[in-house]
């Protein structure tokens, strides 16, 4: 086995071990204003902490996700598993030329949240509807805020009876780990070799189980789902993994995989 990939023997957990520092997906859904604009990450979070956060209540927040984005496909079928479509408002971004009224609203969230900004307009971005400021635009926290929350029903107009629970606490580990091995292994432009290697990972995963961490469905069934379809023709892309071939396939089915392509308000 590569020395950048190990699995557990016992567990059957997934962990990382590169000798290379991980960069993670390429950014996307930006519009950068200048050649000298500097992005900012925004890190606010919802409800977290002693210090609290954004207090969590329906139809108060507003996401931003980009057309063609990874990332934004990763939040929109989180959305769509958690029940949060009805909750949580949604803009789908394209071109400035064809969604104006958009970008132009999330400028004015960005330039709300940091005087006089000048760096570009990147989604995903969860913003605060009350305020009409950024709350965050970095994705991982996105995501573990709507799950966790949506799990105690704080951002659900009902009880959120049979939410799934997307990040459990003993897989939270095994989901970044797997989040990470993918970002670095499953693109176009990984390495044949390590692609290769970390596909054969998987498709042995999924032949003793429905989904990639166990009997039940996670956060990293969403990650490697949109890891696979973003393949393309890379060496055949999927051809030689049945376990994967048929993975893909049947969670494409499910309402929150094959209805991502919409905005939804």
């Amino acid at each position: 086995m590569p020395e950048t990939v190990s699995r557990g023997a016992s567990t059957g957990t997934f962990a990382t071990a590169a000798r290379t520092p991980v960069t993670g997906m390429p950014a996307c859904g930006t519009v950068a204003p200048s050649a000298t604009a500097r992005p900012h990450r925004f890190r606010g979070r919802i409800g977290v902490g002693l210090a609290g956060g954004f207090y969590p209540a329906p139809h108060r927040y507003q996401l931003y996700l980009s057309e063609g984005c990874q990332r934004s496909l990763r939040v929109s079928i989180t959305l769509a598993l958690l029940g949060l479509e009805n909750s949580t408002a949604t803009t789908v971004l394209t071109r400035p030329a064809e969604t104006p009224d958009a970008f132009a609203s999330l400028r004015r969230a960005y330039e709300a949240t940091w005087h006089h900004y000048d760096g570009p307009l990147t989604a995903p971005a969860l913003c605060d509807r009350w305020s009409g400021r950024v709350v965050s635009n970095h994705t991982p926290d996105i995501l573990r805020d709507l799950a966790d929350l949506a799990e105690r029903a704080e951002l659900h107009d009902d009880e959120g009876s049979g939410v799934p629970a997307l990040r459990p606490p003993a897989l939270a580990a095994e989901i970044d780990a797997l989040r990470e091995l993918l970002a670095r292994d499953v693109t176009p432009a990984s390495p044949s070799h390590a692609r290769a290697a970390t596909l054969t990972l998987l498709d042995h995963q999924l032949a003793c189980s429905p989904y990639v961490l166990g009997d039940a469905i996670t956060a990293a069934d969403v990650d490697l789902w949109v890891a696979l379809t973003h393949l393309g023709t890379a060496d055949g892309a999927l051809s030689s993994y049945l376990h994967l071939d048929r993975y893909v396939r049947r969670l494409g089915l499910h309402p929150a995989f094959s209805g991502t392509g919409q905005a939804r308000r």
